[in-house]
């Protein structure tokens, strides 16, 4: 029996990147994941927080902000400034953000630069950090090949591509990629963040009020690993065919910075 959307238990949604759709930022992707659609953005900016030179800590730093806009829920989301702070949620994905992306990138390379990331929930159906996640390494590694054509790097930080993607039980069953409505009922709830030779960043997994067996554990890790490498060879061939000089303008503006 094929899922509320018609997917077999194994299948991601339907998966799209597009590139360059902010065209200030150094690397840019719309990253969607079935309806969960996410704006993923990437920016170097020349200088490093104060704790890393009050420590003498030598090389950059990656900061990831993640937040949902209004509009991007059924019932529309207040803006986290309009209530004086980020809720918890927000807070918690952004700090997962950052820290699969510190797992890959060597910021050593990266040298004396913040690297910003961005990521704006457009329309959120399940999956926003997964999306996020791995929308973000495409816009990332956009922006490094950019500061190589400028000569700004030598070469890029990136160690190896890295993606996300959840998995957990819904009805009676191990299922892939949950979208809004199996997650909101799921008996249990995994987040994979893996990298492409499918070394675990960060495993999230909780039963909602139910409980999970070693062999259920096992299948829906085997099902993270597969949907992984699936995003990830779809990243591949993202970056296959991305021209950095192809945006003349972005490459000036860092050149001249």
């Amino acid at each position: 029996m094929n899922r509320i959307d018609g997917r077999a238990p194994e299948s991601l949604r339907k998966i799209d990147f597009q590139v360059d759709v902010a065209s200030h930022a150094h690397g840019s992707v719309l990253s969607c994941f079935g309806e969960t659609r996410v704006i993923c953005t990437a920016m170097l900016e020349a200088g490093v927080p104060s704790w890393m030179k009050s420590q003498g800590v030598a090389g950059g730093w990656i900061t990831a902000e993640y937040s949902m806009l209004p509009y991007s829920t059924l019932q529309r989301k207040p803006r986290d400034i309009n209530r004086g702070r980020l809720d918890g949620r927000s807070s918690e994905i952004q700090r997962l953000i950052g820290r699969s992306l510190r797992a890959v990138i060597d910021l050593s390379v990266l040298g004396a630069r913040t690297l910003w990331i961005d990521c704006d929930v457009l329309c959120a159906d399940g999956g926003t950090r997964t999306a996020s996640i791995t929308g973000a390494i495409l816009a990332a590694e956009m922006a490094f090949r950019r500061f190589i054509t400028a000569r700004k790097l030598s070469a890029s930080p990136l160690r190896q591509l890295a993606a996300a993607v959840s998995a957990g039980i819904s009805e009676g069953r191990c299922v892939l990629d949950l979208n809004y409505l199996e997650d909101k009922d799921a008996a249990v709830d995994f987040n994979y963040v893996m990298t492409e030779d499918q070394r675990l960043i960060e495993v999230q997994g909780t039963g909602e009020e139910a409980t999970f067996s070693e062999e259920e554990m096992n299948e829906m890790l085997r099902l993270g690993k597969k949907g992984i490498g699936e995003l990830i060879s779809m990243q591949q061939s993202i970056l296959a065919r991305f021209d950095p000089t192809a945006n003349l303008e972005i490459i000036a503006r860092i050149a001249g910075a």
